[in-house]
């Protein structure tokens, strides 16, 4: 993938350190059902975000479910020789400790989550949260890149610890801490600050309903379906076509805690 000169930096000597990429994966999303394996030219959603992690690839892990829906995931993963685990479909961070489970996790791995609805995540900027982390080890429990520090929707990445991880799989009791699988770590843990320094905040680049998709349809069309754009060119393509970024602006984000 097309990456600054630091960031292609970063991505290499992260490729030294110890950490795994979980994304969750499912097949029944009630918005925008099997939306992770919709076509984007001639990939489905989830190959394209699997490309642009690709550097990346040896160490993701994809948490899909075990209510049978979940085989054409599997099928993907087998195809692309992508580490997979199947666990339960509400519980979110069973899946994740699962998945630090299957690679032998000890208290200091650290995790970095992300989700499948994410096919335009950036490389580069997932590697520089990543980076802060392993810089921040050992006074903090987590960080996270969002539109809450001024990345797009879209964008998110969160690094923890395997140990964080297990004591959230260990004490949390609500559904909703269950479901949205870092809010025990981010109400009870130590969360470091991290924020970018311009606001795209408000660009809904994530996807969970039939206008994100065709925002994103419509920008890997101009881009020729290349899967290797970094976000500084989706930037000056975005300026250049300032009407894209409005398809999806009368959705209304779920809040999440």
């Amino acid at each position: 993938m097309a990456t600054d000169q630091r960031g292609n930096s970063l991505v290499s000597a992260l490729l030294e350190k110890e950490f795994y990429i979980i994304i969750q994966a499912r097949m029944t999303s009630s918005r925008l059902p099997n939306k992770v394996l919709l076509p984007l030219g001639e990939k489905t959603v989830l190959e394209v975000m699997i490309d642009r992690l690709g550097a990346f690839k040896d160490k993701i892990i994809i948490a899909t479910t075990n209510d049978g829906t979940q085989k054409p995931i599997v099928d993907l993963c087998e195809k692309l020789a992508i580490r997979y685990v199947e666990g339960d479909t509400d519980n979110v961070l069973s899946r994740y400790y699962l998945a630090a489970q299957s690679v032998n996790a000890q208290p200091s791995t650290v995790i970095v989550r992300c989700t499948s609805d994410c096919p335009l995540i950036d490389i580069s900027e997932s590697a520089r949260v990543i980076n802060y982390f392993f810089q921040v080890f050992g006074d903090y429990d987590y960080v996270s890149a969002g539109p809450h520090c001024g990345f797009p929707n879209g964008f998110d990445t969160e690094v923890f610890t395997f140990q964080a991880l297990e004591t959230a799989y260990q004490h949390a009791t609500e559904d909703f801490e269950k479901e949205h699988m870092t809010q025990y770590i981010c109400r009870h843990m130590r969360v470091a600050e991290y924020s970018n320094k311009d606001d795209y905040s408000h660009w809904r680049l994530t996807l969970d309903e039939s206008a994100d998709y065709e925002l994103i349809s419509t920008i890997y069309t101009l881009f020729n379906h290349r899967t290797d754009f970094n976000f500084d060119e989706l930037k000056q393509m975005l300026s250049l076509h300032p009407d894209i970024i409005k398809i999806n602006e009368h959705i209304e984000q779920i809040q999440v805690g």
